[in-house]
């Protein structure tokens, strides 16, 4: 690893609580702008490997959609300037559901009063939206993938009633603010902690996509540093702060955030094991760094600590791996 990319990867390690510790777990997802959670075990997993406590965490966090369409944990405070990044796209961005934009609206005022008459689940919505659709709608309006659900929450209205439910509530979190209002204090948050990242790693994290690329573009940077490696200039935040040694070994959470926003991985992931830790299915599984390079897997079946290295490893480097998997084993079951 050469000095720059070591230099790169202390501070990316150092801003994500990777060779630090947050003892909060709302404060750990205020600060790294929220905690993926396609399988709400990873935002346990992810919190207890940065040293949060998870009292309480069921209901600390509100889990909903975020950004790139994926479902992520964050402080309820956050959620309505979080929203606002995209409040500017139209209904037409939900054509996936397979419906009109006047019929959309229609079907999501329906949603929100069976709610306020007490239906939760998107089961019994199924049934009760059966009467009236069809079963290919249906799918589509209810998909265990977010549905409907995915553009109430877009508009603040609907979340996850816990981070372990499959249910909903109906919430107040509808954005108060314009995509540029809040653009550029996001934007340096992001560089604070997942710095040094390029412009290209920002529009990858919020969801930027083709054209809406552009508001990045002249966004006032002052007050961040910068370096330039391999033709691209990476930013982020110098506070003077010491950002500490890579840890020798560290577990990473299943679409941890040091792998998964960022364009490029190399730093962190070997090309040659990125299939391994990426499924086709986009899945991200729970991985092992030595000296912050993914080196080998890590998780907890039928509850029991199971590790396993891509190559072969010292033994005190196995046995400590699999310590800290069993530390969480233990300190999770039960909980999820």
């Amino acid at each position: 690893m050469d000095k720059t990319t070591e230099q790169i990867l202390r501070r990316r390690m150092h801003g994500l609580y990777l060779s630090r510790q947050c003892g909060d777990i709302t404060r750990l997802s205020r600060e790294i702008l929220g905690m993926h959670c396609w399988f709400h075990r990873n935002v346990a997993f992810s919190a207890l490997i940065r040293g949060a406590d998870l009292y309480g965490w069921k209901n600390a966090l509100t889990k909903t959609w975020l950004y790139r369409g994926t479902l992520h944990g964050v402080a309820f405070e956050e959620l309505p300037k979080l929203l606002a990044l995209h409040s500017d796209r139209d209904d037409s961005a939900f054509w996936w559901l397979g419906v009109g934009e006047e019929q959309l609206r229609d079907i999501a005022d329906r949603v929100v009063s069976l709610m306020e008459d007490g239906v939760y689940s998107r089961a019994e919505m199924r049934r009760i939206f059966a009467r009236d659709y069809d079963d290919q709608a249906i799918g589509r309006l209810f998909s265990p993938w977010g549905g409907i659900f995915v553009y109430l929450a877009r508009l603040g209205k609907v979340a996850f009633r816990d981070m372990t439910s499959r249910d909903f509530d109906l919430i107040s979190a509808e954005p108060a603010q314009t995509p540029e209002e809040v653009l550029p204090a996001l934007l340096h948050r992001f560089f604070a902690a997942y710095g040094p990242a390029t412009i290209a790693d920002a529009a990858w994290f919020f969801g930027f996509w083709k054209d809406d690329k552009k508001k990045l573009a002249g966004q006032n940077l002052e007050g961040l540093s910068r370096l330039e490696y391999n033709k691209n200039v990476y930013y982020y935040a110098d506070d003077g702060a010491d950002m500490g040694d890579i840890p020798r070994l560290t577990l990473l959470s299943g679409f941890d955030p040091l792998i998964v926003s960022y364009v490029e991985r190399g730093a962190v992931l070997p090309p040659e094991y990125k299939s391994a830790v990426i499924m086709k299915s986009g899945i991200c599984l729970p991985t092992i760094a030595v000296d912050g390079q993914v080196a080998g897997l890590w998780n907890i079946k039928k509850g029991e600590a199971a590790v396993e290295f891509f190559a072969e490893q010292p033994k005190g480097i196995k046995d400590a791996a699999f310590e800290m998997a069993d530390d969480i084993r233990r300190r999770t079951a039960g909980m999820l």
